[in-house]
């Protein structure tokens, strides 16, 4: 499942980013969907909040920009621009 391998890439990076900065609580992740990533906001949001149950990024406020760059060499990623943590 494409979707589930995107997530699941995304809250590896979230989880590392929130160790480096011994953070216990993600509380907002700000996205970017490339524009060959084959999948919408809406789409990505639901399958964000499935898999981010029981992680530190549960209930984090999901913010999602799309790109319509198909020739960005990113196109086909979706891309943590940014995480809000909480102490």
């Amino acid at each position: 499942m494409h979707e589930h391998s995107l997530i699941a890439s995304l809250i590896k990076q979230i989880e590392e980013i929130a160790m480096k900065n011994n953070a216990k609580k993600v509380i907002g992740v700000k996205v970017k969907l490339g524009a060959l990533s084959h999948i919408s906001p809406d789409h990505f949001r639901g399958h964000f909040e499935n898999e981010t149950g029981g992680t530190i990024a549960e209930g984090a406020k999901l913010e999602v920009e799309t790109s319509d760059d198909v020739y960005d060499p990113r196109a086909q990623d979706v891309i943590l621009d940014s995480i809000d943590i909480g102490e």
